[in-house]
């Protein structure tokens, strides 16, 4: 494969910092996102971020970044014909991170492990896309509706088997902490090879790989988006061991424990938070409610809260 245009070969021969910055903004955003789902998982706020569709949508946007930052970062490395010693030493080690990840989350949520995330999809993902760099990005954009539409045209319940869970097709979403199957994500993917050519074909293209960050926010940005990796592998570490010593102390939000003691006693999701707010009212201390999850209320405690449920499920009667 051949490079495009002598502009290409131009903008292929430096590093960019536009990318750099985008990717930056990304791994910011991850940031805020991880930083909220701990603060749900450890029940120091009241909200289940899991539950909230705009929370959802979030992580999706953040995960769709990623993936067409990667596909046009593969557009540009191998603008001028297939370069196999880096490629193979960027798959090895985006490869060997998500392995790592697996193995850590396999321990810490043997429930819940990851092992299709989103660097698994990432490496599949720079494999399957190697033909495409060849394609005219017309068809490549193509095989990317395809892949974005395929949940809906081809999911069913003979992909549900675990040894097939990373194509995405299966009836069921199997119980996992970060999931991003190749359908329909690896269209994000070729969007990103198709729009790296595209863009790479146009001499306009020399002004955007020749900017340069010129602030201390945007060579921030630029910093994390060159760290990236690394920053993903262990900012949740840190904010974890963080975030759960601060749990310890201060105990968990009262409306999310209230939640999961509302649940675990009648398991009707629709009636625990009205309920629940109803309660708080009445017994708002959180060091009551860190002591009935330890099991180390006191009787006044129970009698308290017994004696305050009691009474907002009389004016919010089971349906």
């Amino acid at each position: 494969m051949t490079a495009t245009s002598p502009h290409a070969r131009a903008a292929a021969s430096q590093r960019w910092d536009a990318i750099d910055v985008a990717r930056g903004i990304a791994i910011a955003a991850m940031i805020v996102y991880h930083f909220s789902w701990d603060l749900s998982f450890l029940q120091l706020i009241g909200t289940n971020i899991l539950q909230v569709p705009a929370w959802r949508w979030f992580a999706r946007a953040i995960a769709g970044s990623f993936l067409a930052l990667a596909g046009f970062g593969l557009a540009l490395a191998h603008v001028q014909g297939f370069r196999r010693v880096p490629f193979l030493r960027r798959l090895m080690k985006v490869g060997g991170a998500a392995l790592a990840v697996t193995l850590v989350t396999y321990f810490a949520f043997p429930q819940s492990y990851i092992f299709f995330g989103i660097l698994h999809c990432i490496a599949v993902s720079s494999v399957l896309a190697l033909p495409f760099l060849r394609l005219n990005p017309a068809l490549t954009f193509v095989f990317a509706v395809f892949c974005l539409i395929a949940p809906w045209l081809f999911t069913s319940p003979a992909f549900d088997a675990p040894w097939l869970d990373w194509l995405g097709l299966g009836a069921s979403d199997p119980v996992t902490n970060d999931y991003v199957p190749i359908f329909p994500w690896f269209g994000l993917v070729l969007i990103g090879v198709a729009v790296g050519k595209m863009l790479l074909s146009q001499q306009e293209t020399l002004g955007l790989a020749r900017w340069r960050a010129d602030n201390p926010l945007a060579r921030l940005m630029v910093w994390g988006g060159r760290k990236s990796l690394p920053i993903y592998l262990t900012h949740q570490i840190i904010l974890l061991g963080a975030l759960y010593g601060v749990a310890q102390i201060l105990g968990p939000n009262p409306s999310a424990a209230c939640r999961q003691i509302c649940l675990a006693q009648n398991g009707n999701p629709e009636l625990c938070p009205p309920v629940c707010s109803c309660i708080l009212q009445q017994v708002p201390e959180r060091d009551i409610w860190k002591r009935l999850l330890d099991n180390n209320a006191a009787g006044d405690d129970t009698t308290r809260i017994s004696r305050a449920a009691q009474q907002c499920m009389r004016q919010s009667p089971p349906s």
